[in-house]
């Protein structure tokens, strides 16, 4: 996907997400943001990355904490409509919690792929893209990315390296 096939409501959107993703890394925390929008564009929940290395836990993905706290607040007829902005393509356990959520649209910025590429061959990941997780669900889930990869780059430039 191309930069300008995004619609301007999910850039704003995304850019806040990759702000959370800097914030995440200036409290020490893995570089990663996301929040949960409702279908008229208000946000419901942000969370930051929380796995805090060596001795933080590491399921305190940013998309997983959005979605616990978006899971207790709101109806599932709320979260089907509502979209899920993140700095960087869902990991197999965040795009788990996505889908059990009941969030059905996603929309990232970095891909996995260009996060490998920064993290180099120590990567703790599952090269397993979202896409094809959802795909595998009964319910249809919407996912659209990569956008803004080089501005989602940032937070983790030098980051898994020193």
């Amino acid at each position: 996907m191309t930069d300008d096939s995004i619609h301007e409501r999910d850039r704003a959107f995304l850019h806040q997400a990759i702000e959370l993703a800097h914030a995440a890394r200036a409290h020490g925390a893995h570089p990663f943001g996301a929040l949960v929008v409702d279908e008229n564009g208000q946000i419901l929940v942000t969370a930051r990355n929380n796995a805090v290395p060596p001795k933080g836990d590491p399921t305190q993905h940013a998309e997983r904490l959005a979605c616990s706290l978006v899971g207790r607040q709101f109806t599932a007829a709320q979260l089907a409509t509502a979209t899920l902005y993140t700095s960087t393509e869902p990991c197999a356990m965040c795009a788990g919690a996505i889908y059990w959520t009941g969030i059905r649209r996603i929309v990232y910025a970095l891909s996995a792929k260009s996060l490998y590429n920064l993290i180099g061959s120590n990567a703790e990941s599952l090269d397993l893209p979202c896409r094809e997780l959802f795909a595998r669900g009964q319910q249809l889930t919407t996912v659209l990315g990569p956008f803004l990869e080089e501005e989602a780059a940032q937070p983790h430039r030098k980051f898994w390296t020193s």
